[in-house]
């Protein structure tokens, strides 16, 4: 019954798994934060030095059960708190761990439970690659060629396994998990999972655009940071099952563990996310973890007023993709989301009821002029379908093939007046 239920659920989208303000938005909480301040500026001064001397021990020691235990005593001065669940589950044998990607800091902290590697896919060489603690492959010829030196690596019986994590980036470990890259699953059959929770007070745990340097900051500067890493169970590829099947059996077992839900969001949608975000302006964070963002009640004192430029432009934005839909009903939407992505989804998954109407002329916004766009496509012809099938199985369909011909033809739009790259 609960996997039937999250799967009806709608999956959240890129502005509920990334968190783009590190400051609470409670009053009580913020409040708290500044009385902290002038602990935390100290605590964060003291544990720089500090965090020189654990540095220079990791690398004095070699790699061993005592190199790790010493560590990580050190680390929980330093507010790094790791403890983990069911390490008797942890095979001696795997030779590929998969985990769930919170923190720029994940592959640390495995390694303080366990000898492991994490390959640097995207960033500086050299020294910082070393330093940070990660395994420099040194391959710049793509992705076969990433392949074929980790496979390589992996065949060596005496090196440590490898830890990757299949989202390639991070998001804030609270609503859901962004669809895995097939590549990690391309090494060896066998896997084994590994789930990663992190907490901290008064502040989000990361924020989308925040580099490793910024992150380490605020960790030095809060109390502590709570890692809990979960062992689960070796998982195997079935005879006839694709490397796409296991990575999403995988995605799913993480998931369930994790208590989130799997979704269709990648890397490149939240570099999409990122740089919309900075072309608009900043939008106080409400952190809802467990209430769809449609269900949201709506803020009687908080709603933008019908002639908020801001509104308008974004409800023009909307329209441009949706051209069908009357702007009263994206303005209403609108002013309970505050964000375009949300409410085009809303629009499209059924969730907010409408008429369809011709398109409509829009008032000029205020502000410089700028070109007219063409006259939108039109929509493809098979969305209406009045005809009423006959079994629940065909009308099923029907609904399907119309909700993904609503996407395309959303995306083709939206791709065509703003040049985004599609996914």
């Amino acid at each position: 019954m609960e996997a039937s239920s999250a799967a009806a659920a709608p999956a959240p989208g890129p502005d509920r798994l990334f968190d783009s303000h590190r400051l609470p938005s409670d009053g009580l909480l913020l409040l708290s934060l500044l009385l902290y301040a002038p602990v935390g500026l100290c605590l964060l001064l003291l544990r720089l030095f500090l965090g020189l001397h654990v540095f220079l021990v990791s690398c004095a020691l070699p790699d061993s059960a005592l190199r790790r235990f010493v560590v990580r005593v050190m680390c929980s001065v330093l507010g790094l708190l790791v403890r983990q669940s069911q390490p008797r589950q942890r095979s001696l044998r795997a030779r590929v761990y998969i985990a769930n990607h919170v923190t720029h800091f994940d592959h640390n902290v495995i390694n303080l439970l366990t000898s492991c590697n994490a390959p640097m896919l995207n960033g500086a060489s050299g020294f910082i690659c070393w330093s940070r603690g990660f395994l420099e492959v040194g391959s710049t010829g793509g992705r076969a060629e990433l392949l074929e030196s980790l496979k390589a690596y992996s065949s060596h019986g005496g090196n440590p396994p490898l830890l990757l994590f299949p989202e390639e980036t991070t998001t804030n470990g609270r609503t859901g998990l962004l669809r895995f890259s097939t590549w990690p699953f391309s090494i060896l059959d066998t896997v084994q999972p590994v789930a990663l929770q992190v907490q901290r007070p008064f502040v989000a745990v990361s924020t989308a655009d925040a580099s490793w340097v910024t992150e380490l900051l605020w960790t030095f500067f809060v109390p502590f940071t709570i890692y809990q890493v979960r062992w689960l169970p070796s998982v195997c590829r079935q005879a006839e099952e694709t490397r796409e099947e296991l990575a999403l059996r995988v995605q799913e077992l993480l998931a369930l563990e994790l208590g989130v839900v799997s979704t269709r969001v990648t890397a490149t949608d939240k570099a999409e996310h990122l740089k919309r975000l900075r072309h608009s302006p900043p939008v106080p964070y409400v952190p809802v973890p467990s209430q769809p963002l449609a269900a949201r009640p709506p803020a009687p004192t908080s709603s933008p007023p019908a002639g908020d430029p801001r509104l308008m432009g974004m409800a023009q934005r909307v329209k441009e993709v949706l051209p069908h839909v009357p702007l009263a009903v994206i303005r209403k939407d609108l002013a309970q989301t505050n964000c375009v992505d949300a409410t085009i989804a809303n629009l499209l998954e059924g969730r907010v009821p409408f008429t369809p109407s011709e398109a409509e002329e829009e008032p000029p916004l205020p502000g410089p002029s700028v070109p007219s766009p063409p006259p939108p496509a039109s929509p493809p012809a098979t969305l209406p379908l009045k005809v009423f099938a006959r079994s629940p199985e065909a009308r099923h369909l029907s609904l399907q093939d119309r909700k993904h011909a609503l996407f395309d033809y959303a995306r083709r739009r939206y791709t065509e007046k703003y040049g985004m790259p599609q996914s």
